[in-house]
């Protein structure tokens, strides 16, 4: 019997392991080369989730993670919505509520958009704030 290869319709679909924890992995992978040390990686309240949280010396950096195989914009941008937003708001300061001694050192939110296979290309970081 001849082998024929898989009509796009019969492709296996992405490994699915290849999601958010692939995506969140190399942001973080990222921003270490960057000389950021993690803090606090998928931390939760009942407001919501912290992907990452990453320190240096003199400031925080918190970074929503989003993975996207495609979409209308082909990037998520779409994700980043005013609901998203406020629910990382209130998981952040209650993060600060638990360590009240942070709540001094600058923080900036970034979001980390990253191409999840089959696609390729660098990930986008685009600069947020509360």
């Amino acid at each position: 019997m001849a082998s024929h290869p898989a009509s796009p319709s019969r492709q296996r679909p992405p490994h699915p392991r290849l999601g958010g924890g692939w995506a969140e992995q190399r942001a973080l992978r990222l921003l270490q080369r960057r000389g950021w040390r993690l803090r606090a990686r998928n931390w939760h309240c009942r407001w919501g989730e912290l992907d990452l949280l990453l320190e240096k010396p003199d400031r925080l950096l918190l970074v929503e993670v989003k993975g996207r195989r495609s979409g209308v914009d082909g990037w998520g941008v779409a994700a980043l919505q005013r609901g998203k937003r406020r629910r990382l708001e209130r998981a952040w300061l209650c993060w600060l509520a638990e360590h009240p001694g942070e709540a001094t050192r600058p923080v900036q939110l970034v979001y980390a958009l990253v191409p999840l296979p089959p696609q390729r290309g660098a990930v986008r970081w685009i600069r947020a704030g509360f």
